[in-house]
C-alpha cells in the first residue's frame, strides 16, 4: 500500500536526456568495481533503478557526469544496505567504512584510500569526477553534508546493532531523519550536475537554511511512506509510520495517515518560502548573474523532490511484495545480497 501513496507536487520535473547512455556504462561499472557480487544481487539493483533516479534528480547533467552521479548514487545505496540484524558485530565495520567514505573529501583528490572494500575504493574514483572544478568553498559544504549523513548513517546503525532501532520518539525521529536522507550534499551535487555554485551568503541564510531542511523533511518523510512495506520486512524501526504506530498505539493505517499529514505540511511549509526567496534576493542586493544562480540553486531543490518522489513510485527497490533471494535476504534483516565491506 504505502508505495502507491500519491503526492500532489506543484512542480515537474524534466527527466535526462542521457539515461540509457548513462544507465548502460554505469551497470557495466558498478559489476567492475565489484559493488554486485552475485547475479541475483545484480538483478535486485536493476530492479531499483537508479539510474531513473539520478536522471530525475540532475536532469541537466552532460552525458559523462551524469553517469558519474549514478555511480555514486550507487555508494549510497548500496552502503546503506550493508547492515545485518542478525550480525550486530558489522557495526564496528560499518563505523571503519565510514569514517574512510568521510575522510576522502579531506584529502587531496585522487588520494588511495586507507581503508580497501569495494565501496571505498568506488568512492575515492567518484569524488575525484565529482569535486572536479568546483570551488573549495564548495567541497567543503559537501563534505561537510556528507559527513553528517555518514555519521547519523552508523548512529543508526549502532542503535540497530544494540537493538534500539524502534526507541527514538517522534521529535528526535524527525531531527534524525531529517540527517540519514543525506539530501543537504544531494541537493550541493545539483550544482556539479550543471556547472554552477549559489553564492555563499545566499546558503548561509536561514531562508535558504529552511528551506534546505524542509526538502529533506519532505524526502525523507515521503521515502519513509514508500519504503514502509520493504523496512517492515525487515524489521527496521526507523520509519516514521513505524515510529507514529508505536508512540501513538494507533493503526497502521492511521499511523500513514498521521505521516502523510505531516509530510505535505513540511511541504507547504516549503513552497511558501520559495516564494520569499526574490525578497531575499533583494535584502542581499544580488545581481543579475547570483539571481540566476540563487534560482537554480532552487532547481536543484525542486528536481530532488519531484525526481525522488517519481522514480519511488516505480522502483523495485521499495515494491510491497517481492519473491526469490531479495525477499528472503530481506526477511533475514539484511538490506543487500553482497558483502560490500569484506576485501
Amino acid at each position: 500500500m504505502p508505495q502507491d501513496v500519491t503526492f500532489d507536487l506543484p512542480f515537474k520535473t524534466p527527466v535526462s536526456e542521457h539515461l540509457q547512455y548513462a544507465r548502460e556504462h554505469h551497470l557495466r561499472w558498478v559489476w567492475e568495481m565489484g559493488l554486485v557480487r552475485s547475479q541475483a544481487g545484480f538483478e535486485e539493483y536493476q530492479s531499483w533503478d537508479l539510474p531513473q533516479a539520478a536522471a530525475r534528480t540532475y536532469p541537466y547533467a552532460s552525458a559523462d557526469d551524469m553517469v558519474v552521479l549514478m555511480n555514486w548514487f550507487s555508494l549510497a545505496f548500496l552502503f546503506d544496505d550493508q547492515f545485518d540484524s542478525g550480525s550486530p558485530d558489522r557495526a564496528d565495520r560499518i563505523a571503519e567504512v565510514a569514517r574512510e567514505l568521510i575522510a576522502t573529501p579531506l584529502r587531496p583528490s585522487g588520494t588511495a584510500p586507507r581503508v580497501v572494500c569495494p565501496i571505498t575504493v568506488a568512492w575515492a574514483e567518484v569524488w575525484a569526477h565529482l569535486s572536479d572544478g568546483m570551488s573549495l568553498t564548495w567541497r567543503t559544504r559537501f563534505a561537510a553534508s556528507w559527513g553528517r549523513f555518514l555519521v547519523a548513517h552508523t548512529e543508526e546503525v549502532d542503535l540497530a546493532a544494540r537493538g534500539l532501532a524502534g526507541t527514538l520518539g517522534l521529535e528526535e525521529y524527525a531531527e534524525f531523519r531529517r540527517r540519514t536522507v543525506g539530501i543537504h550534499h544531494s541537493i550541493d551535487a545539483g550544482e556539479r550536475s550543471r556547472g554552477f555554485e549559489v553564492p555563499p551568503q545566499v546558503q548561509a541564510h536561514e531562508l535558504m537554511v529552511r528551506m534546505r531542511d524542509l526538502a529533506a523533511d519532505t524526502i525523507g518523510f515521503m521515502n519513509d511512506i514508500h519504503s514502509f512495506e520493504r523496512e517492515k520486512r525487515r524489521g527496521d524501526g526507523h520509519n516514521l509510520i513505524a515510529v507514529l504506530h508505536r508512540e501513538r498505539s494507533c493503526s497502521w493505517e492511521d499511523a500513514a495517515a498521521e505521516a502523510y499529514r505531516m509530510t505535505t505540511d513540511c511541504l507547504e511549509e516549503y513552497l511558501e518560502l520559495e516564494a520569499a526567496v526574490p525578497k531575499m534576493c533583494d535584502e542581499l542586493g544580488l545581481d543579475t548573474e547570483q539571481r540566476v544562480q540563487v534560482w537554480m540553486g532552487v532547481e536543484a531543490i525542486q528536481h530532488w523532490i519531484n525526481g525522488n518522489y517519481e522514480w519511488a513510485l516505480t522502483s523495485g527497490r521499495y515494491a510491497a511484495a517481492k519473491e526469490g533471494p531479495a525477499a528472503t535476504a530481506e526477511l533475514a534483516g539484511k538490506g543487500s545480497l553482497d558483502d560490500l565491506l569484506a576485501v
